[in-house]
């Protein structure tokens, strides 16, 4: 027997921002709005989701796990971003071949170079 991955849950100050955001800089929609949670998705019918959940305490290290973004052009991308609200962060990466950025919440996330 395996699970099937429903979603992923990131906490947040504010969902519902914090949901709009990454649904636009991933082309997904907002699926469902409580008050409670906020889901976005691909498409209504498409799982994983991503779920924001609100907390109240401050985030204070580097996220254990992150999204790894691979856009056909990294640069472009990653100005699209800048110029939505991430910024640049460093985590340790020195000169990668990818970008690390933090959402307007500060989770880190990864834009990766084209595949050869």
């Amino acid at each position: 027997m395996t699970s099937v991955w429903e979603s992923l849950t990131v906490d947040a100050h504010d969902p519902p921002r914090l949901a709009r955001w990454w649904a636009e800089a991933l082309g997904y929609q907002v699926v469902s709005e409580k008050p409670d949670e906020v889901e976005i998705r691909q498409s209504a019918e498409r799982l994983p989701g991503i779920v924001f959940v609100p907390v109240t305490g401050a985030k204070e290290t580097k996220n254990r796990l992150h999204l790894d973004l691979r856009p056909a052009d990294r640069e472009a991308e990653v100005e699209r971003l800048v110029d939505m609200g991430a910024r640049h962060v460093d985590v340790g990466q020195g000169d990668a071949g990818w970008t690390v950025l933090a959402d307007p919440e500060g989770n880190e996330f990864c834009v990766l170079p084209q595949r050869d």
